[in-house]
């Protein structure tokens, strides 16, 4: 939020709209439907609030602007057939295929033919500090889709917010951030069996990704030397004990996504 106000001198309001979201996904394992429920449940944050503002003000907002970039509307297009000629839809992002029908607001998107390497370049031209720039990107419906099947499910949520700290912070320190265009931590819905001590465990998976890009359209997984992986494995099974297996991801973009849904 400092990034918001102190930098960019917008006056920007958090709302906390978690226990209505994560309402919305328990029971909710398919990733299309995590998708469709986050971009509809986020769209009603809009709503609440823009009511909240014509009440204090008498006008009611009319515009939603959105960050939506171009890979977003190529990934969310429909399939043949529906009159729309683009490729099949890879994944509905919460901001194009995820809107709802009646979304009540008319749409400024100024980025949505546009690749993130392009919307970088602007954001230097407007002096936006380096450490927003750089940052990693972050998807929309946030750790929704970073952990596969019930989003809700015993402490699945606090455990890989835990390990992508972990994970984040590590390359940090190996001075290795800028070199990676994305690195996160997944959630597997699956326990392995391990040693921790001299007793035996049966706990969580978790993966982890790290891809470079340019615009993110295509992806190669990043080629970590063996010392990082040790520690940041070590780091993981120690500080969050109900993780007793870390696995990297060294797949490419196709034919796999950068993101697991």
């Amino acid at each position: 939020m400092g990034m918001f106000t102190q930098h960019l001198h917008l006056p920007v309001t958090l709302v906390d709209h978690s226990e209505a979201m994560l309402s919305k996904l328990k029971g909710v394992t398919d990733p299309e439907k995590k998708r469709k429920a986050i971009g509809a449940e986020f769209i009603e944050v809009f709503k609440n609030f823009a009511a909240k503002l014509e009440s204090e003000l008498g006008t009611k907002p009319a515009y939603l602007v959105q960050g939506t970039l171009y890979p977003d509307v190529i990934e969310s297009c429909p399939p043949p057939g529906s009159g729309q000629k683009h490729s099949h839809t890879i994944k509905s992002h919460h901001n194009v295929g995820g809107l709802p029908k009646d979304l009540q607001f008319k749409l400024i998107e100024p980025f949505r033919e546009l690749f993130k390497d392009e919307v970088r370049a602007i954001g230097k031209l407007l002096g936006v500090p380096d450490t927003f720039i750089k940052r990693h990107p972050f998807p929309g419906p946030g750790m929704g889709v970073r952990i596969l099947g019930d989003v809700t499910e015993g402490d699945r949520l606090e455990v890989l917010r835990m390990v992508d700290e972990i994970y984040v912070n590590t390359i940090k320190e190996f001075g290795l951030y800028d070199e990676i265009w994305q690195a996160f931590a997944v959630f597997l819905p699956i326990k392995s069996v391990g040693v921790q001590g001299d007793q035996r465990t049966h706990s969580h998976v978790v993966g982890l990704r790290a891809v470079t890009s340019s615009d993110g359209m295509t992806a190669d997984w990043y080629p970590f030397l063996p010392k990082f992986l040790r520690t940041v494995s070590a780091r993981i099974c120690n500080q969050v004990r109900s993780v007793n297996r870390v696995v990297y991801d060294i797949t490419s973009k196709p034919p796999s996504t950068i993101e697991w849904e």
